[in-house]
């Protein structure tokens, strides 16, 4: 049998999205957590961009969570994509607005002041604007409605970061978005979405937080 191992980082959201994608096709793999301030010798010969994820295939190894996605899909039942071609890219077109959505968030919490702080909630409410006026046209649980997909294994980390977020402000992203809401609720829900983390995820990315330096540290910091 194929050999499966995921080279993580805690609070990685691209190793999350490889991890839910293992987990929703019920496939056996072995965890390996690496400390990326520290990153060992192994890790760097074999980590081309000195990132996780990582997946080693056997002695392949393998590279970029959508790269990853992709190949399980390809090689796992059942399959998380669409079958259509045109609508199976357009899936992959979402899966990397999640990441733009992961690149906003990581502006929001690393801005130094209240004015970049700002500028990066109107981005991250802009663009959930642009999912809710999606999601307006679907019916169902998920993205595709019924059927779970990658685009959801995307943007269930997104998401979860809102969970740690919301303890200490409100960031008003998801306000006036019903279905934006709903798919939040559904993806949270997901036993999937909830196993792709450790039990201690909140309490890690709040000391991460933290540690920023940031305005919402300082915020973080005047809640407790």
């Amino acid at each position: 049998m194929t050999q499966l191992k995921l080279v993580s980082h805690a609070l990685c959201p691209y190793v999350q999205r490889a991890a839910i994608a293992l987990t929703e096709k019920q496939v056996t793999f072995e965890r390996i957590v690496v400390d990326l301030s520290s990153k060992p010798e192994w890790f760097r010969a074999i980590s081309p961009l000195g990132k996780v994820p990582l997946l080693l295939v056997d002695d392949a190894v393998l590279f970029e969570s959508a790269a990853i996605c992709d190949y399980l899909d390809e090689t796992i039942a059942p399959r998380l994509h669409p079958a259509d071609p045109i609508r199976r890219a357009q899936h992959r077109a979402w899966i990397e607005f999640a990441s733009s959505v992961l690149n906003d968030i990581w502006g929001f919490y690393v801005a130094p002041d209240a004015d970049g702080f700002e500028r990066k909630t109107a981005d991250i409410g802009a663009k959930f604007q642009r999912l809710e006026d999606e999601l307006a046209h679907r019916e169902g649980l998920y993205f595709s409605g019924a059927v779970f997909s990658l685009v959801d294994a995307a943007f269930g980390p997104v998401f979860r970061y809102f969970d740690v977020f919301e303890r200490h402000i409100d960031p008003d992203v998801f306000d006036g978005k019903p279905n934006l809401k709903a798919w939040r609720r559904a993806l949270s829900a997901r036993e999937s979405i909830r196993e792709a983390v450790s039990a201690d995820y909140p309490k890690l990315l709040e000391i991460f937080l933290r540690s920023r330096g940031s305005h919402l540290s300082g915020l973080m910091k005047a809640s407790a």
